[in-house]
């Protein structure tokens, strides 16, 4: 059994496929046709909707690509769609702004610039262009109509007002701690199945049970062989409710990520301990991605171009997998075997990231992709050194999108360790790359493109190390 509040209602689904996305529930069950899809992939937003949920004693709002979502993610949550904001006759301020700033052109677009706007305006309750930029950047309007769009975010916001939502937080708490998940349920429909533990260890169980299954966590990137490629998925394991893998726990040497915790409540973590690695992590797809998608899962699914696992490999992390009550140990380099292939076993699956946090280390991280927000990297590098003396004592090298797997560079670590941290010796690590790497040429990039590209970020990253106060920021590059 399922149960969420839409437009202060909860609403209660027993027999429902979970197959089907927040997007198909609110256009063909629920009649909502004001969330519109784009693209069914998360690069547009014209899907966008708000969830609800409670942190704390308090609700958190945050923006998701409905298109993207599967259903079983609501359970325990409040959903807010465009439907939901006018009140009494009135739009809310921040359509109203769209209006009044003239910020709907052909309209397609519209419902969801008004979501992230919504989001935004709970979020941040006064004008701040960054995260004006940020809340918008998962949005696309395909007549170029940003300039008065963002005319309606300064106005919206810097407009003080209070809305329905507010005036009714006190009984959506009180709604929310009623529907609040206090056990494991299931969803089930058209021969497809959806498991919802609330524990570590329900999960480890009902995985031996159906090691068949595929794990559900933010669903950003499996969610697309439904919506994209139109498989059924039969049997799901939805890992979001499980606290204990949400959790974010800072330690004297090290970082332990729980795999479920969504990338935008890594930012600030990472950002303080690996500058690079928050930057990077910013222009990781689009606000509603990282609002959803999880570190655990951007590493579960092997892909080659994925963002994190070249860094998380440069700096040595492991990670923590359990099967049934037994838990092993691996560094993250030895996770990929081959293109989404991983050493993980029938009913085993990724439990925490440890990522280390030594002080001694200068760590870099390089994107490149054809545009900077929301988009997937040609090649992604991360660069781990200590230099004694001048010496490089300790390195590591990772690149992602030049092979079938993340992988370091070990032809040109070693060209580097014990050498002078020399232009000359860079050249050498860049000459070794091309032992280390065969890259293939696709749509993003040709090989050519990619090989040069990378021995140019190594000597960026050179460039950057002897002058940090004069060099360009990493993650500007593109």
């Amino acid at each position: 059994m399922l149960q969420f509040i839409l437009n202060q209602n909860i609403h209660t689904e027993e027999t429902l496929d979970p197959n089907t996305t927040v997007l198909n529930y609110l256009r063909q069950h629920c009649g909502k046709t004001g969330t519109k899809e784009g693209c069914a992939s998360g690069d547009c937003g014209a899907c966008t909707v708000v969830v609800g949920e409670l942190v704390g004693d308090d609700i958190r709002y945050r923006t998701l690509n409905s298109c993207l979502t599967f259903v079983p993610a609501l359970h325990g949550k409040q959903l807010i769609t465009v439907e939901d904001l006018k009140h009494d006759g009135a739009l809310h301020p921040v359509q109203q702004a769209m209006a009044d700033c003239h910020g709907s052109q052909c309209g397609f677009c519209t419902p969801g610039f008004v979501m992230s706007l919504f989001a935004l305006d709970k979020n941040h309750p006064e004008h701040d262009h960054a995260a004006t930029l940020e809340a918008l950047s998962g949005n696309l309007c395909r007549c170029t109509g940003y300039r008065p769009i963002l005319a309606a975010a300064q106005q919206a916001l810097n407009t003080p007002h209070t809305d329905h939502f507010d005036a009714a937080h006190a009984h959506t708490l009180r709604m929310l701690r009623d529907i609040h998940p206090t056990g494991p349920t299931e969803l089930s429909a058209n021969g497809h199945r959806c498991f919802i533990p609330q524990t570590t260890a329900q999960l480890a169980e009902l995985y031996q049970q159906h090691p068949e299954a595929r794990l559900l966590a933010g669903g950003t990137d499996l969610a697309l062989e439904v919506t994209q490629f139109h498989r059924a998925l039969p049997t799901l394991i939805h890992v979001g409710q499980i606290s204990e893998m949400k959790t974010l726990t800072v330690l004297e040497d090290r970082l332990e990520v729980g795999a479920a915790v969504a990338l935008t409540d890594l930012y600030a973590t990472l950002s303080q301990h690996f500058p690079d690695f928050g930057e990077l992590l910013h222009r990781f797809a689009s606000l509603q991605i990282r609002n959803q998608g999880t570190l655990g899962g951007n590493i579960g699914n092997a892909s080659p171009i994925g963002d994190s696992p070249p860094l998380l490999i440069a700096l040595d992390a492991k990670l923590q997998l359990r099967c049934g009550t037994q838990q092993r140990t691996i560094a993250l380099e030895d996770f990929f075997l081959d293109y989404r292939k991983t050493v993980l076993t029938a009913g085993e699956f990724i439990e925490k990231i440890i990522i280390p946090t030594s002080e001694n280390v200068e760590f870099r991280a390089y994107k490149v992709s054809k545009r900077i927000d929301d988009d997937i990297s040609a090649v992604c590098a991360a660069f781990a050194v200590r230099l004694e003396a001048g010496i490089v004592a300790q390195i590591r090298i990772a690149f992602g999108g030049m092979a079938a797997t993340p992988k370091r560079a070990l032809n040109a670590e070693q060209a580097l360790l014990g050498q002078p941290w020399h232009v000359t010796t860079i050249e050498q690590g860049c000459l070794a790359l091309a032992q280390d790497f065969t890259p293939l040429s696709d749509f993003r990039a040709s090989k050519e493109y990619r090989l040069l590209v990378a021995q140019n970020l190594m000597r960026k990253w050179h460039l950057e190390l002897n002058a940090p106060l004069t060099t360009t920021r990493v993650t500007d590059y593109v």
